[in-house]
């Protein structure tokens, strides 16, 4: 049903934010996969730690740059994924986060067009904000608060969508825009913030595992090569701009995700409760069923299985082996 290798020869691939969590991941697939991948990193979350392996491959190149500055190559792809992802990264310089999104957007989309590359921008499931409707369909515009603490990310991929689309219907430029859900797996930063690395990193330490609110919103957590794989298939399919979600359908309660974590680490932790951040989403979900469609893409690693690999990766950060 589906081919992999769409392509008759190897690719010419950019790779923005290619040192961070799901950047390298990607780095990964495409080295593997025979492309020629130029990884973009200002280092401002990524880390060297995270491409090392690939260091010494004959196919990757590692460039120290910030997307906010043009930056002048010949590609064939690239893949848009720089940006802080965390409130805790994208909250300390709101205004270096929104310029990443926006100017590093237009800058990547002008490289796109002068090379006449194919451009996937990596969107988010925030541009649907605190949604009113469950689950999230790509045609729902969101519900998304332009002037709280967290619309620096949200309100920027917001904007780097319309730009793609912009020069996609303006220049013809050949766009790809994925939305994706909360991403788990090896990689992640210790400082993450998200709730994933935070309730491990609590864990394993035997320190209070902190809830905000009562437990009850819920999250979507998908495994991060599955994510890698449906990023792969939109990139390589014909006529699909997007946007499509890729994400796991299967909802979690907070409350759930840090029982599971306290069981599978054997913690001695205890589980505290603080309230609830500004715009913080109730509830999270992708309806998936475009990428079902067009993609032939599903996820079917269960968070129990997921969280395996994750929590020996953090154990063997925190030992100072990682």
């Amino acid at each position: 049903m589906y081919s992999y290798r769409t392509y008759d020869k190897p690719k010419r691939v950019l790779v923005t934010g290619g040192a961070g969590f799901i950047g390298s991941h990607l780095c990964e697939r495409l080295t593997r996969d025979g492309h020629d991948v130029v990884c973009l990193d200002n280092f401002f979350t990524g880390t060297k730690e995270n491409i090392t392996h690939l260091l010494e491959h004959p196919n990757f190149e590692l460039l120290r740059h910030d997307i906010t500055q043009p930056v002048l190559l010949e590609v064939d792809w690239i893949f848009n994924l720089a940006c802080p992802a965390s409130p805790i990264h994208y909250q300390y310089n709101p205004v270096k986060t929104i310029k990443t999104s926006v100017m590093g957007t237009i800058n990547m989309l002008g490289l796109a067009k002068r090379a006449r590359a194919r451009i996937l921008q990596a969107s988010t499931s925030e541009v649907y904000g605190d949604p009113k409707v469950h689950p999230q369909t790509e045609s729902y515009w969101g519900h998304v608060n332009p002037i709280g603490p967290r619309s620096c990310y949200d309100e920027g991929k917001r904007v780097a969508e319309t730009l793609m689309m912009d020069y996609h219907r303006q220049n013809n430029v050949d766009i790809r825009i994925v939305r994706i859900f909360n991403t788990y797996g090896p990689r992640m930063a210790v400082d993450d913030g998200r709730v994933v690395s935070n309730f491990i990193v609590q864990a394993l330490r035997n320190q209070p595992i902190t809830i905000y609110g009562d437990g009850s919103q819920t999250r979507s957590f998908c495994y991060v090569s599955e994510l890698i794989d449906g990023i792969w298939r939109l990139m390589n399919t014909e006529g699909l701009t997007g946007p499509v979600n890729i994400g796991n359908p299967n909802e979690f309660t907070i409350g759930e995700l840090a029982d599971m974590v306290v069981a599978m680490t054997g913690s001695r932790s205890e589980i505290v409760h603080r309230p609830l951040p500004q715009d913080d989403p109730v509830q999270r979900q992708p309806d998936i069923s475009l990428a079902r469609e067009k993609l032939g893409w599903q996820p079917t690693v269960p968070l129990k299985e997921g969280l395996a690999p994750t929590i020996a990766y953090f154990e063997k950060a925190l030992s100072g082996n990682g």
